[in-house]
């Protein structure tokens, strides 16, 4: 079983507290460093390298989705996860904008936050369903663009894989209801996202609930 190591970057003081009270109940989350800014959040990922970066948006200096930026620029394999007290579906968008892999919203309940992490880590999906229904709710206002269409691709495999992930599947299961394995399910995700010019899960994800027909 891997433990991960974690880098929390939030100008408040106590929210770092609470935020490493609530992780230290998972042993395999395990708290390297801390960042009062933007600034000191990439330099302290550029000394510590962990493997997940929680990022809060509103900081000095930099804000985490600058900070976020030249993360992902200088370190583009570390994971970073946004944190925001907002469920506000355009901050999403910025934070994929940036680089993110994923948007934490604050207010979840802790075993939704280890669930969510530990999610992200191990390859499975990047959206909350609270925030995937906020994202479809936006869509059908008009408030956000929709995601230009897909070329036509994708092979019946590829499309049967994207039918998965707009019901919120995680890689083992889509492997499992396929007879493959979670590599080959990675590798047809990762060929996906190529063929759609999609950088991450989450932008996938968004991609198939707006646009892929159910069976």
């Amino acid at each position: 079983m891997r433990n991960y190591d974690i880098l929390v970057a939030d100008d408040n003081e106590m929210a770092r507290k609470a935020i490493r009270i609530l992780l230290d109940s998972e042993p395999r989350l395990n708290v390297v460093a801390e960042a009062t800014n933007g600034q000191e959040a990439v330099e302290k990922a550029m000394q510590w390298m962990p493997d997940l970066v929680l990022m809060d948006i509103n900081m000095p200096v930099l804000n985490g989705f600058e900070a976020t930026r030249i993360i992902k620029r200088e370190l583009p394999y570390m994971t970073v996860v946004i944190l925001s007290v907002s469920d506000d579906a355009a901050d999403l968008f910025e934070a994929i904008r940036h680089g993110a892999q994923g948007y934490l919203v604050k207010s979840l309940q802790p075993a939704e936050w280890v669930t969510y992490l530990l999610g992200i880590l191990q390859g499975e999906a990047h959206v909350t369903q609270s925030m995937a229904e906020r994202i479809l709710a936006e869509f059908k206002t008009g408030s956000l663009k929709e995601t230009p269409s897909a070329p036509n691709a994708l092979t019946a495999r590829e499309r049967e894989i994207l039918q998965f992930v707009k019901q919120g599947a995680t890689n083992k299961e889509i492997a499992e209801a396929l007879f493959i394995s979670e590599n080959t399910v990675k590798n047809h995700l990762k060929n996906i996202m190529a063929k759609l010019h999609i950088k991450n899960r989450v932008q996938l994800a968004v991609y198939a609930r707006d646009h892929v027909d159910e069976k």
